[in-house]
């Protein structure tokens, strides 16, 4: 009778633990930060690289702030897996840095590094 208490207490605090874990995650989490770009171009290359990442249900790239403001399912994503996806269409975060192949991939008027002035009313 003992081990079957014990193993009904094991179960119970095992699911409990489950139980709190999964509330950390949230389903739909607001996440923002800045992605170098200028244009209307590079805002739907940076929306559509966020969009392509699971998880992530919304996303606005600002022009003038650049901010890229999205809403995640953080059971399916975090940020560092829609910075990724992102610096591999060639844009550059804070944190992760697109290769010289993926910056020189993005049209000629969206080089950002050598002038990151807000082009949206250009294009």
């Amino acid at each position: 009778m003992k081990s079957r208490a014990m193993k009904n207490l094991f179960i119970g605090a095992v699911f409990g633990v489950l139980t709190i874990a999964g509330y950390g995650q949230e389903k739909n989490k607001k996440i923002s930060f800045e992605v170098n770009g200028k244009c209307a171009m590079c805002k739907e290359r940076i929306e559509e690289a966020a969009l392509g990442v699971k998880g992530v249900k919304y996303a606005l790239w600002d022009i003038p702030t650049h901010q890229l403001s999205m809403i995640i399912d953080e059971r399916k994503t975090n940020s560092m897996e829609i910075k990724t996806a992102i610096v591999g269409v060639g844009h550059d975060t804070k944190e992760l840095k697109a290769t010289e192949e993926a910056y020189e991939s993005v049209h000629p008027c969206c080089k950002y590094r050598e002038d990151n002035s807000d082009d949206g009313q250009h294009h």
